[in-house]
């Protein structure tokens, strides 16, 4: 098997994309997590990642962040800082919410632009600034998860990961995230790949998607609707 590598470069007939994933694979023991996997995210997409738990969708977010190392294949990155949102928002609950907000801004390049993004994340999130003071740890389950999304604004990203962002939270809140994170998309010109287990929810606002199923891409949706007609995503979903 080739080793495993991230390299920020161009991509050879991709000139569009932003992110792309080349063979990666990744085993848990005797267990494969990951088969191979590869797929393309064009410079302001919004892909989404759909699949049923266990799938393999928190584990390839996770290579794709650098957060784990996969053991075959290559993520490769055209530009730009890579941020990261996990599942359940991963707050310092002690900290307020804006002293969450500044730790988001500890690279180098985004330090100029605190002021700036910190705007632009209470622009984004009204409900953020009056609750600026507040423990982080004390808000909802949505309000972290939008404190995560406004964290993971200040390190000027060009590409967003998020895992999961409706897991936990009540139907009427994950609307509200999941308009949170297409706002990102559309206002800022930030590419998104968001792994989702709400078809629904993730096809409202996505450009187009991936369906994983036991580690392995088993269809490519160029559109909301295709991944909506497609028998297997009808069977995983629908129940038809």
């Amino acid at each position: 098997m080739p080793p495993s590598r991230v390299r920020f470069s161009p991509m050879e007939g991709a000139t569009n994309a932003a992110l792309a994933a080349r063979g990666l694979s990744k085993r848990y023991g005797e267990r494969e997590a990951l088969k191979g996997i590869g797929f393309e995210a064009g410079a302001g997409e919004l892909v989404a990642i759909i699949g049923p738990n266990g799938a393999g969708k928190t584990t390839l977010l996770s290579i794709l962040a650098g957060i784990l190392k996969p053991d075959g294949g290559e993520v490769v990155v055209a530009s730009g800082e890579v941020g990261w949102v996990p599942q359940q928002a991963a707050l310092y609950r002690r900290l307020t919410v804006e002293e969450n907000l500044y730790l988001g801004a500890l690279r180098q390049q985004a330090r100029p632009h605190i002021r700036r993004n910190l705007e632009a994340s209470y622009d984004l999130f009204p409900r953020l600034a009056e609750r600026r003071r507040q423990p982080a740890g004390s808000m909802s389950g949505g309000e972290q998860q939008m404190v995560a999304l406004a964290r993971a604004l200040m390190a000027e990203p060009k590409i967003l990961l998020v895992d999961e962002p409706s897991v936990g939270l009540a139907p009427i809140v994950v609307r509200v995230v999941i308009d949170a994170i297409a706002q990102l998309k559309a206002r800022l010109g930030v590419t998104v790949l968001m792994a989702e287990q709400n078809f629904q929810q993730a096809l409202r606002v996505a450009d187009r998607g991936y369906v994983i199923v036991h580690g392995s891409i088993a269809f490519e949706g160029r559109s909301p609707q295709e991944l909506r007609e497609n028998d297997l995503v009808r069977k995983l979903y629908l129940g038809q």
